[in-house]
C-alpha cells in the first residue's frame, strides 16, 4: 500500500489549503515543496483581498470556489487568529465609458449573490473617501470586500494538517515518476516518496508537471508579472476603502488598498513574459504604477515609499481554473488559479476533496480536529511588543520582537529561509528594508537556513 493516500505537489496557497482539507478529511497526507518554505513562489506576491466575487464569471467553478472559500475564512479566523481588515471596496469610474460599464458590473454581482452592493454618487464617494480625487463620477460599493494578511492563513493552514499527521518536505523539487496502476512513486531532490493520488498543485509550473508525470500537459502556464509600490504607514489615514477600478478584457487593473500591516499598496501591474523564476522591478512601469496612485489620491504625493515588489500570477491560455481529474491515473490537477486564489483556496480545497470522493476514495474524518494559531502581524489588533515578557525590539520599523522570532524560528513548522521569516513575522520588512536589523537577524539565524541571510534575497 503507499505510503500516503494523497502527495499534494506545490506548498503555495492553494496547496496549503488543499493539504488542511485533506488532512482534517482523514487522509494520510504528503505535501512536497520545491522550495525551502511554503509560499515560496507566486503565492508570496499576493495582494491579500478577501473578494465576494461579485465581479466573477457568473455560474463558474471559479466563483463558487471563491465565495465558499470567503466563507470558511470568516467561519475559521477567530479560532486560528487570523485578521480582518473591514475596508469594504468601490469599484471607481474616472470616465464617462467606465460609468457607462457599472450597469453591467452591478448587475453581474447581484447575479453572483452579491446583493448588498450600491451605487455612490460623485458627493457620496467624496463623503466616503474625502482624499480620493474629485475626478471621481460614480461608484460602486461592494461592501464585503476586505483584507487580510497574505501570508498567516496559509502557514495556519499547515499548522493545521501538520497536527493531523500530513508529511511537509521542502526543497523536494519533483524530478519524475511512474504510476502502477495503484499508485505513485515520485522521485524528488529528497528522494523517492509513495502516493497513490497525485493533487498538482504546483502553480506557475503545473503544465510541466503534468506533462513531467503524464507525458503531455492539458494547459499552459503563461506567466503574468504583477509589480506593486508599498507606501509608508502615514497613508493609510488617506484611504480606509479598496479602490478598485473597472475592468477590463485583459486584466482586473490597478487597486490601491490599505494593508493588514498598515501601509498603503498600490498595483499590480499585467506584464505577460516567459521567465518563470524572475520577477524583476521595471522602473518605467513603477512610476506610472506611482502617478496612477497620486492622480487617485493626491496627497500620496508627499508619503515615502518603503517598498516595491513584483511577482508572477499563474495564468493559463484560458481565464478560467483549470481544475480536471483523471480517475484512471489516480490523478487531479489544479492549474491556472490567478489573482482570486487567495480567496477561492480554501473552496478549491473543499471543491478538489469533493471530485477526490467521486473518484471513490473515503477516509473517516477528523472529529475534533486542533486548531493552531498563529501570531498576529496585523496593525490594527494587539500585538506581541504590547504584550510583557517580548524582550527586545528586534526590527523597529515593524515593532518585531525577540520573542516572535524566537516562536518562530522554534515552533512546529520553522522557516526554511529569510523571506520565510520576514513572511511569519514582518521582520526586515519595514521603512529600512532591513537596514537595521539585519546584522540582529543574521545573529539570530546564525546556521539555520542553507542561504546565510547576507546572501539571501527572499522577499
Amino acid at each position: 500500500m503507499p505510503a500516503s493516500d494523497v502527495a499534494i505537489i506545490g506548498a503555495g496557497a492553494v496547496g496549503c489549503a488543499m493539504a488542511r482539507r485533506f488532512a482534517l478529511e482523514g487522509a494520510r497526507v504528503l505535501l512536497l515543496e520545491k522550495g525551502a518554505d511554503l509560499l515560496s513562489g507566486a503565492s508570496k506576491a499576493n495582494s491579500a483581498i478577501l473578494h465576494t466575487g461579485f465581479d466573477a464569471p457568473a455560474g463558474s467553478v471559479e466563483l463558487a470556489c471563491m465565495q465558499a472559500g470567503y466563507a470558511e475564512y470568516l467561519e475559521i479566523r477567530d479560532r486560528m487568529n487570523l485578521p480582518l481588515l473591514k475596508t469594504g471596496a468601490m469599484v471607481v469610474a474616472w470616465s464617462d465609458a467606465e460609468r457607462a460599464a457599472l450597469d453591467g458590473i452591478e448587475d453581474r454581482a447581484r447575479t453572483n449573490g452579491v446583493g448588498d452592493v450600491r451605487r455612490l454618487t460623485a458627493s457620496e464617494i467624496r463623503e466616503r473617501e474625502p482624499n480620493l480625487s474629485h475626478g471621481a463620477l460614480e461608484a460602486l460599493l461592494v461592501p464585503g470586500e476586505h483584507v487580510i494578511d497574505p501570508w498567516s492563513p496559509f502557514l495556519a493552514y499547515l499548522l493545521q494538517a501538520k497536527a493531523h499527521g500530513a508529511e511537509i518536505v521542502f526543497d523536494a523539487e519533483v524530478l519524475g515518476g511512474a504510476f502502477d496502476g495503484d499508485g505513485w512513486t515520485l522521485r524528488t531532490a529528497k528522494g523517492e516518496f509513495h502516493a497513490r493520488t497525485i493533487v498538482n498543485c504546483a502553480g506557475l509550473y503545473g503544465d510541466r508537471i503534468e506533462r513531467t508525470l503524464l507525458g503531455e500537459a492539458s494547459f499552459e502556464i503563461r506567466p503574468r508579472k504583477g509589480q506593486f509600490a508599498v507606501f509608508d504607514k502615514a497613508a493609510a489615514e488617506l484611504i480606509r476603502t479598496i479602490v478598485l477600478p473597472v475592468p477590463n478584457e485583459r486584466t482586473k487593473g490597478v487597486v490601491l488598498c490599505r494593508t493588514a500591516f498598515g501601509n498603503v499598496l498600490v498595483g499590480p501591474t499585467a506584464e505577460e513574459q516567459e521567465d518563470r523564476e524572475r520577477a524583476t522591478v521595471e522602473e518605467d512601469a513603477l512610476v506610472a504604477l506611482l502617478d496612477r496612485a497620486i492622480a487617485m489620491v493626491p496627497a500620496l504625493a508627499d508619503v515615502d515609499v518603503t517598498a516595491v515588489y513584483a511577482g508572477l500570477r499563474p495564468a493559463s491560455e484560458e481565464k478560467g481554473y483549470r481544475i480536471r481529474t483523471l480517475p484512471e491515473r489516480n490523478w487531479i490537477t489544479v492549474g491556472g488559479i490567478r489573482s482570486t486564489g487567495l480567496t477561492a483556496s480554501l473552496g478549491i480545497a473543499a471543491h478538489v476533496f469533493g471530485l477526490y470522493g467521486e473518484m471513490g476514495r473515503r477516509h473517516q474524518p477528523i472529529a475534533d480536529p486542533v486548531w493552531p494559531t498563529v501570531a498576529n502581524l496585523a496593525e490594527h489588533r494587539l500585538r506581541d511588543w504590547a504584550r510583557p515578557g517580548h524582550g527586545d525590539i528586534v526590527c523597529h520599523c515593524e515593532l518585531v520582537t525577540q520573542r516572535e522570532i524566537a516562536q518562530a524560528l522554534e515552533g512546529p513548522l520553522p522557516p526554511g529561509d529569510f523571506g520565510g521569516l520576514k513572511r511569519r513575522t514582518r521582520a526586515g520588512m519595514g521603512r529600512c528594508q532591513g537596514f537595521n536589523c539585519n546584522a540582529r537577524l543574521a545573529e539570530m539565524t546564525a546556521g539555520r537556513f542553507a542561504a546565510p541571510l547576507a546572501a539571501d534575497e527572499a522577499a
